[in-house]
């Protein structure tokens, strides 16, 4: 048996992350409990700056479209390396939102602070244990290495280059994630409550995508993505097997994405997941799922377009419509951001579905420019607080918000404009991408249906940027509570992205199109 070769620099972004995260596990085992946070932040921030060197190092030796690693099961090509830097960089500001512990003196409760997370998650919530852990001031610094180990299998998940590799980095992010989503400091068991449905649904849809890879395997003889499309070359006139394995796949990958009508989860996981949990997962989960789709359609299912494209038309429309509609009538901040991500995942979707190189350069663009608006968005969300320190997220006492605190609520505008797709900002750039790639790729009823969806979707965005400009705030309005810097810098650089991008987008434009090639 010949030992097989693998080649550790082209995978180092991702093994430098995993190294990481086995070292914050050491530290939380090992380090006395004074000093594990600020070595696991610092822990965390270095690795994920190292791993990003390491990303644009190997995209600047990158020759032609790239190469295979790890004996064929992960693809080091321009998609994945963008996709990789896409996630370090959501995960560095992830990672400073998630590291926020302020303690504010205004809160008429002595024991609220901004720490998002609670001090103990073995307890039961309410019991004696869990108030002793609050007072004690005990900080949850186990969140780090499991972001860490989250960050390791968004990077491998669209770089990967086989079905099953894929299918391990699914769990490998999905796991953390499901742990994360139920350690809210408030609210435990609306946490817990969306921690237990997005584990269940999960389980199920990795089911769904496990029995794909077998059908697929079982047609094609090989796991390879570029194995299987050539297998369905050859086979041209026997592919029932390979569809319904595709079909099965597919249900996998738009779970993760939050398509309909796989969506069910996003609104209540948004709700109850640590607000920033819920930043980091609404921003890098989208990237890294998108990311394994476009390889699986445009790699491993070329052969299959006339038959996976009317779907896919269907899922996109469905999206749209029903993420568009039910946000209309959302009376909760995060619920009403959460169905916009569902009409986002829609509009994502047309690039996918254009099938051409725009499409797939727009949608890169789209999942960028994206990434960092949303995380912003929910960054702003959990600096609203009530005298207790609790989140205040209903949408009714956020009126005169804008009054009140201009800057926040001009921020918070930009984000919400950002997702309505207005020019001079990034939102209007990816709409317009995406569009115009679908366009040429003979999809114009789709982008008919987008362009009324967006018209739609504006009213409900614009509709908060009334309240909290020209609304007179309720009595006992929530107060903005000036964070740390961790979060000031998040907050500053999504918003600076989101406008330099709407205002100066070619740059990235460029990047994106030289990045639009797979490995075949």
């Amino acid at each position: 048996m010949t030992a097989p070769s693998i080649e550790y620099s082209q995978v180092a972004p991702v093994l430098i992350v995993v190294g990481v995260a086995v070292a914050g596990v050491l530290v939380e085992a090992f380090a006395p409990r004074k000093s594990r946070y600020a070595t696991q932040v610092t822990l965390s921030l270095a690795g994920l700056v190292a791993a990003f060197a390491a990303v644009v190092l190997l995209a600047r030796d990158l020759h032609g479209v790239g190469q295979s690693a790890v004996v064929g099961a992960v693809a080091v090509d321009a998609p994945a390396l963008f996709l990789q830097g896409t996630i370090l960089l959501i995960g560095v500001l992830g990672v400073l939102l998630i590291a926020e512990r302020r303690t504010p003196a205004e809160f008429e409760d002595s024991s609220a602070t901004l720490d998002a997370f609670t001090p103990d998650a073995s307890t039961v919530p309410g019991s004696v244990a869990e108030k002793i852990a609050i007072k004690a001031a005990l900080v949850q610094t186990e969140v780090f290495p499991l972001t860490m180990f989250a960050v390791a299998g968004m990077m491998l998940f669209p770089a990967a280059n086989d079905l099953l590799t894929m299918f391990v980095a699914l769990e490998v992010f999905s796991l953390p994630l499901y742990l994360m989503c139920g350690l809210a400091r408030r609210r435990r068991l609306l946490s817990q409550e969306s921690a237990l449905k997005y584990f269940l649904l999960g389980a199920f849809s990795s089911a769904f995508f496990l029995y794909g890879i077998a059908l697929l395997y079982g047609y094609a003889g090989t796991l390879s993505l570029p194995g299987i499309a050539r297998a369905i070359d050859v086979n041209t006139d026997n592919s029932a097997l390979a569809l319904v394995g595709a079909a099965l796949v597919a249900v996998g990958v738009l779970f993760k994405v939050g398509a309909v009508p796989f969506h069910s989860w996003i609104p209540d996981v948004y709700q109850g997941a640590p607000t920033p949990i819920t930043a980091f997962m609404a921003a890098a989960t989208k990237v890294a799922a998108f990311g394994a789709m476009l390889r699986i359609f445009y790699v491993a299912l070329p052969g299959l377009n006339h038959e996976w494209r009317p779907v896919l038309w269907a899922v996109a429309i469905l999206t749209m419509v029903v993420g568009t509609i039910t946000a209309v009538t959302q009376t909760d901040v995060k619920r009403m951001l959460a169905y916009s991500a569902v009409a986002h995942a829609g509009f994502i979707l047309t690039g996918v579905i254009a099938a051409n190189p725009p499409g797939l350069s727009a949608t890169l663009f789209y999942l960028f420019a994206y990434g960092f608006s949303t995380l912003g968005a929910f960054a702003v969300v959990s600096v609203v607080r009530d005298a207790t320190g609790a989140e205040e997220t209903d949408m009714s006492r956020w009126a005169g918000l804008g009054r009140r605190y201009p800057l926040v609520g001009v921020v918070f505008s930009l984000f919400l404009l950002a997702f309505a797709g207005i020019p001079l900002t990034s939102g209007f750039v990816s709409k317009f991408a995406v569009f115009k790639a679908a366009g040429q790729g003979g999809a114009i009823p789709l982008v008919v249906v987008g362009v009324i969806a967006s018209a739609i979707a504006a009213y409900f965005y614009v509709r908060v940027i009334v309240l909290m400009f020209f609304t007179d705030p309720p009595q006992d309005a929530p107060e903005v509570v000036t964070p740390s810097s961790l979060s000031v810098a998040t907050i500053t650089v999504t918003a600076a992205i989101t406008f330099a991008l709407g205002a100066l987008p070619q740059p990235l434009l460029d990047l994106v199109d030289h990045a639009a090639r797979f490995l075949d």
